[in-house]
């Protein structure tokens, strides 16, 4: 009698990540994921069930990390000020697979009415956590929404920045959000 074999999860996600990566969102299949984790179709649906279900794992892993990068970098601190500037912070960072994965939540939303519900409470939570009736709420509530918009106009091609100028825009979005 032979062993059960088991998926490791993160490997195939790994390898999903890579097919969007080199070949684009569209190249984003179950079969194309299975050829680059060496596992086969059936093994990727045993883990994720559908494509559709293979994005939301993505995304789900995606948004773990950067709550995790953010919790760390707010090292305790609950208050909202904190939470812009880790959110700032974690995004400054990113890097050219960012481009990818914005690709793929973006395609994921518009497919997915409670992915859709899920992101929009994603970012109402962290809104509501700025008390805009003061002048500084206020400001943290621009740095937020600034953060974002560069972030999207950035990772969807709208508008090109080379690393000195993103830089640059974060650090005047730091500066808005209290840091420095």
């Amino acid at each position: 009698m032979g062993r059960k074999q088991t998926i490791d999860r993160n490997a195939v996600l790994d390898a999903a990540e890579k097919v969007v990566s080199e070949r684009g969102i569209g190249a984003l299949t179950i079969d194309a994921v299975a050829k680059a984790s060496g596992i086969s179709k059936g093994g990727v649906q045993y883990a994720f069930g559908t494509k559709d279900d293979l994005i939301g794992a993505m995304i789900d892993r995606w948004e773990a990390e950067f709550d995790a990068e953010t919790a760390a970098l707010r090292n305790g601190d609950e208050t909202a000020q904190s939470m812009v500037q880790a959110h700032a912070e974690a995004t400054r960072h990113f890097d050219e697979a960012s481009v990818d994965r914005a690709a793929v939540m973006l395609a994921a939303m518009m497919q997915d009415k409670n992915r859709l519900a899920r992101t929009r409470a994603w970012y109402e939570a962290r809104l509501n956590a700025i008390d805009t009736s003061t002048e500084e709420g206020r400001r943290l509530r621009l740095a937020f929404l600034a953060t974002e918009g560069s972030y999207l106009l950035r990772s969807f091609g709208f508008m090109p920045m080379d690393e000195a100028e993103w830089q640059q825009v974060f650090e005047d979005i730091l500066k808005l959000a209290g840091k420095g």
